[in-house]
């Protein structure tokens, strides 16, 4: 028996109303041996009987497969979440934990986040037709892990409410229609230059000029200096946008900047994101749960403590 092959990108996918149609043009034009997952999360009535698989396999010959609880994710997949369940993912699996409660649960943001953790820039969101704003924070995640982003256009969307919420967050690196996305995932998947762009390791040389040149365009325009940030996040960040513009010479991204101001505004909040690193950092929280924490309530006694937090 052969062993499961492990999937080179997880490709989350959130829809809700309209979304049917939407995920059958993706599908329609995605080739079966991209060597992906696809893992799709909607929106579902709780008494919903889904139809999604049969309906999806006429569209494609990937495996389709309603999550079972701990389940391995495969290449060339596609993965349903049931009805009443809330789904995350960890270390290649997916795990479902049954909704209680009638409080507002949003599952697209939820899966998305735990995806960014999970995949890092392996990690790929996509943001189809629906209603209300879900994803909107899940892909945030997903931009900020090195991930990729697309989301559907507003004018092929039947509802455009979840499109349009994606990408007011600014954090969308791709709009467009759900057949032409594949391609862009193909693309993606294969572009040495967009994958090394996303490596941690990656060191661009460059001189000081271009660095200056750079942070001058960005100075003009957000009036916020960005030349005393960490080298190596400035790198990773600047290398990530010419991944997606397969370019090869710094030269020619600083003429980009220069003639595109969406380019130097995406720029500006891939530079932007770093800082909150420090937040998924879990050995931090640990340090401060182990000896932070204790130490200031042991240390408040007899005059308590105050604690202010921010809004």
């Amino acid at each position: 028996m052969n062993a499961h092959l492990a999937p080179s990108h997880i490709v989350g996918i959130g829809a809700s109303a309209g979304g049917l149609a939407s995920l059958e043009e993706f599908f329609k034009a995605m080739p079966t041996d991209s060597g992906m997952a696809f893992v799709l999360v909607q929106h579902l009535s709780p008494d919903f009987k889904s139809l999604m698989d049969d309906l999806l396999a006429r569209h494609t010959k990937m495996s389709i497969h309603r999550v079972a609880n701990g389940q391995e994710l495969e290449a060339n997949a596609i993965y349903l979440i049931p009805p009443r369940q809330v789904m995350t993912i960890a270390d290649g699996r997916l795990y479902l934990q049954e909704r209680v409660g009638q409080h507002l649960i949003l599952p697209i943001d939820i899966f998305f986040e735990s995806l960014a953790g999970a995949a890092n820039n392996k990690a790929i969101g996509i943001i189809l037709s629906g209603t209300g704003s879900d994803g909107s924070r899940g892909i945030q995640a997903i931009h900020e892990a090195g991930g990729l982003v697309l989301v559907q256009s507003l004018e092929s969307a039947q509802f455009d409410g979840m499109p349009r919420a994606a990408i007011n967050t600014g954090m969308c690196d791709y709009v467009t229609t759900p057949g032409e996305m594949p391609t862009i995932l193909i693309e993606y998947a294969q572009h040495p230059d967009v994958m090394q762009a996303a490596k941690p390791e990656l060191h661009i040389v460059w001189d000081e000029g271009e660095f200056a040149e750079i942070f001058a365009h960005l100075r003009r325009s957000y009036s916020l200096d960005f030349s005393k940030y960490k080298p190596s996040t400035v790198e990773r960040r600047i290398a990530r946008r010419l991944g997606f513009h397969h370019m090869q010479k710094l030269s020619e991204y600083i003429k980009l900047l220069a003639d595109d101001p969406q380019e130097l505004d995406s720029l500006y909040r891939d530079l932007l994101i770093g800082v909150t690193e420090f937040f998924r950092d879990s050995a931090v929280f640990a340090y401060l749960e182990r000896e932070v924490i204790p130490a200031l309530f042991r240390d408040a006694v007899p005059d308590g403590l105050r604690v202010w937090v921010a809004a």
